[in-house]
Parts: C-alpha cells; sequence; structure tokens
C-alpha cells in the first residue's frame, strides 16, 4: 500500500521539479528556453486538441438541447456552438459580422465557415469548423445539411482556383463530395 502514496510523492516532486529544468540557462535568467519548429507545432497541436475539445462540448450540449419535434436550423446551431452572436439568415452572417467580429479565407477550429445564398441554398448556410485536415479540407460540425439532423465532423473540401475558400464540396453521407458551393469565408471568435 506504501507504492500509491511513494508513486505520488514522485510525481509531484518530478512536476515541481520539471519547470526549474525548463527555466535553468545560463546565468540567473529565468526566462524559459524554447526554440524550433517542432516546438511551435506541438504548441499549436495542443492548443487545436483543446479548441477541439470545446467545441466538441459545445456540440454535445446542442445536441442534448435539440427539439425532438419540429426543425433544428442551421443558424441558431452555428451561434450556440460558436458562441458567435449574431442573427439573421445565414446570408446575411458575413455582412453583419463586419466591425463585430474578424473574418478572413483560414479556417480554424471553432471559425464559422459562412456560405453564400445560391439557387440551392437561398439562405446560405453556415457550419462550424471542427477540426483543419489540411490546406484545403475541414471537418464541419453543423445542422440541417442533412434535413433536421445534425451532422458532426463531416467532410469540407476547397476547390477554388485561388486555395482561398471561396467554392467548396460539402462530402455526401456515403463519402462522395456533392455540388460545389460558394462560400464568403471564416467568421472568427
Amino acid at each position: 500500500m506504501t507504492a500509491r502514496p511513494l508513486s505520488a510523492t514522485l510525481l509531484c516532486l518530478g512536476l515541481l521539479l520539471t519547470p526549474a529544468a525548463v527555466f535553468a540557462k545560463e546565468g540567473n535568467d529565468a526566462r524559459p528556453h524554447h526554440s524550433g519548429a517542432k516546438f511551435v507545432k506541438v504548441k499549436k497541436a495542443a492548443a487545436d486538441e483543446a479548441a477541439r475539445t470545446e467545441l466538441k462540448a459545445a456540440v454535445s450540449e446542442a445536441e442534448s438541447t435539440k427539439p425532438r419535434k419540429g426543425r433544428i436550423w442551421c443558424v441558431p446551431f452555428a451561434r450556440q456552438v460558436s458562441g458567435i452572436e449574431i442573427k439573421g439568415n445565414a446570408a446575411t452572417w458575413w455582412h453583419k459580422a463586419g466591425g463585430q467580429y474578424d473574418r478572413g479565407s483560414l479556417p480554424q477550429i471553432g471559425a464559422v465557415m459562412n456560405f453564400r445564398a445560391s439557387k440551392a441554398m437561398p439562405m446560405g448556410h453556415v457550419a462550424v469548423v471542427s477540426q483543419v485536415v489540411s490546406e484545403r479540407q475541414v471537418l464541419v460540425d453543423q445542422a440541417n445539411w442533412i434535413r433536421n439532423r445534425i451532422t458532426k465532423d463531416t467532410l469540407v473540401v476547397d476547390v477554388s482556383a485561388e486555395n482561398d475558400w471561396s467554392q467548396v464540396r460539402v462530402a455526401n453521407s456515403d463519402g462522395t463530395l456533392g455540388r460545389t458551393n460558394p462560400v464568403y469565408g471564416f467568421i472568427y471568435r
């Protein structure tokens, strides 16, 4: 029975000594010494994982509050999950976000991908980025892409000629890519 207290003591000691080793540098300089692309990559991966965990908790909350009957729409879902407080049809979000939220053409976890209105989607669409897979692929969580359903980690592929996310294709439930859809860009929280 002494193994547990001893291992806990060793763990605590290790946690106390680790920062000292990290901060140790020539002389008495107490600044941490981190350099190189590997550290930046590890730090970004940790931040992305934390953002994804937070997002998935918000999606679970949205799923638990989804009405049993009636419709679920993309706008209230995106607002609840992302924390971006914009009202109105999805087609109006891009312009309403101006001056209130940062916007851009680079996907980030938690950002809202804002689809433009089109013949196929006269009110536009909004989806929340759940993972950046590559420069031209993301996964999104969204509501009502498939009628009255929340779909999670749906693949979206940038097919724009300029690699600027202005044209995308969204994966169907069978894994094939659907029609090309116009996109304004991403709204950041």
